[in-house]
């Protein structure tokens, strides 16, 4: 599973995400996708972690959390179309 992260600062980085999640398990791994004409942070991320356990934990307490000024958005992500 992976969880989408939705309503990030546009100056987030990877390292700092990485950072609020670990508090909740193990991250494998954080995407943070670009525009591909500016390069600029879209404003979301997808977290991948080591259980579904910890996923779950990270969704119930992050999802309408204030950070960094804004009011995260946390859920499963669904499945690319």
């Amino acid at each position: 599973m992976s969880i989408y992260v939705g309503n990030l600062a546009y100056n987030v980085t990877k390292d700092e995400i990485t950072e609020v999640f670990a508090e909740y398990g193990t991250v494998k791994r954080v995407h943070v996708p670009t525009d591909r004409e500016t390069g600029r942070m879209r404003g979301f991320a997808f977290v991948e972690m080591q259980s579904e356990t910890e996923e779950a934990s990270a969704i119930a307490e992050l999802d309408g959390a204030e950070w960094m000024g804004r009011v995260l958005k946390v859920n499963p992500a669904r499945p690319r179309e």
